[in-house]
């Protein structure tokens, strides 16, 4: 009986530590799997991480890019080739360095040369009388035309004709007479000169009135060929000897007459040429094309005007009115390696000035821009282009309308 108790307990025992061992081991093994399934989560936590960061940094990349896109092309106005095409005066210009000439800012008056008119006066007093209603302002004229006729039969001292022809036939008789008497020594030489000079002097006068005569009264003709540049007098007017009845003048060439400001009193030496702006076609002319030249240029001020006087002579080849009041572009000296653009580049607004750059075939930005010396037909870029930019030079209020619209379309890509 003892016998079997013992073998009991020792075959508990050895059943008790074959399951601690199989748990043990069970254990280790459940440790090794864990810690292998927590490496892998672990490693997949990590990679999954990296997946994250990697999206976010793309993500983050483009969102900048697309916004440096949206930066470069903001304020960007659309007008398209076919809207180009369409135009009229559309027009593209690359700014580039030139050789540009400096430039004083001036006003003046185109004037009639020298030479060039006369002014047509009274042979003598009497009523005007006007051959044709034609005789206005602008009227064309040619040499030897009858512009008016001066009657004194209705005056006190009577007709000049008549008087002219009977103070002749006085004349020519008391030097017919000198002439007999002289020879048989009657009369002294002296009498015999002055009987001689008064002759002359009556032939003289009446060969002036020639075959000026008429019922109308004596004609006064034109001096030259040309166009009536004003009218002084007026039908039945009264008239002395002498007085101003019309300028005659020929418009060949004219005078441009520029006032300076003594500001630019040192750079007077430097003037080369002119260009001028004329109020009534906006047109602007070149005296370089004009055969135009520099005739004198002021030395001092006269003291009642803050303007020196500096005068061109040049051709009037267009339609150039004289009289008329200019705006002047005085050329001085050139500089080189200017930017310049056309002055129908800039548009005007609240002072500043812009231009409409392009930005590729479609594209375009306004950009505003700093102005220096203006020559009337190019203007000096300060600051707002470079070279090589490209800026419309006609049409461009057609972009700045085309500008209304605010946005670029969808589907135009760059």
């Amino acid at each position: 009986m003892k016998s079997i108790l013992i073998i009991s307990i020792i075959s508990t025992c050895i059943l008790w530590g074959c399951g601690n061992r199989h748990t043990e081991a069970h254990t280790e093994h459940g440790s090794e799997h864990t810690e292998h399934t927590d490496l892998h989560d672990h490693d997949q936590h990590d990679h999954a991480t990296e997946g994250h960061n990697h999206e976010a940094e793309t993500g983050e990349e483009h969102a900048a890019h697309h916004h440096e896109n949206e930066e470069a092309h903001r304020g960007e106005i659309i007008f398209t080739q076919a809207q180009a095409a369409a135009a009229t005066n559309f027009a593209l210009y690359e700014v580039r360095p030139v050789t540009f000439h400096g430039i004083i800012p001036a006003s003046g008056q185109i004037l009639t040369a020298q030479g060039d008119e006369a002014t047509v006066v009274a042979s003598f007093s009497g009523i005007v009388r006007l051959p044709s209603k034609k005789l206005v302002p602008g009227a064309s004229v040619t040499a030897g035309e009858t512009l008016f006729y001066v009657s004194s039969k209705e005056i006190a001292e009577g007709d000049y004709a008549t008087r002219t022809e009977a103070a002749y036939q006085q004349a020519k008789a008391n030097y017919e007479r000198a002439q007999k008497l002289i020879g048989d020594r009657i009369i002294s030489q002296a009498e015999f000169e002055a009987a001689k000079t008064a002759y002359e002097t009556a032939a003289a006068a009446r060969e002036a009135l020639g075959d000026k005569i008429s019922k109308q009264g004596t004609a006064i003709q034109a001096p030259l060929s040309g166009f009536i540049k004003n009218l002084s007098v007026s039908e039945g007017q009264y008239v002395d000897v002498g007085q101003p009845l019309a300028t005659v003048s020929q418009n060949r060439r004219l005078v441009l007459q520029a006032e300076v400001s003594q500001r630019y009193h040192h750079l007077l030496g430097t003037i080369r040429s002119a260009n001028f702006l004329t109020p009534y076609d906006d047109q602007l002319y070149s005296l370089s094309e004009l055969n135009g030249r520099l005739l004198s240029s002021g030395k001092a001020s006269d003291g009642r005007s803050a303007y020196i006087p500096v005068t061109f002579e040049f051709d009037n080849r267009g339609h150039v009115l004289p009289g008329s009041f200019v705006e002047i572009y005085l050329i001085c000296a050139p500089m080189s390696d200017v930017l310049t653009i056309p002055v129908s580049a800039l548009t005007e607004d609240q002072g500043n000035y812009f231009v409409y750059v392009q930005l590729d075939e479609e594209g375009y930005r306004r950009q505003q821009v700093t102005l220096g010396v203006n020559d009337g037909e190019n203007v000096q870029i300060l600051s707002g282009l470079k070279v090589g930019d490209k800026v419309v030079s006609q049409g461009a209020t057609l972009v700045k309308m085309a500008s209304f619209s605010g946005a670029i379309p969808h589907g135009h890509t760059h």
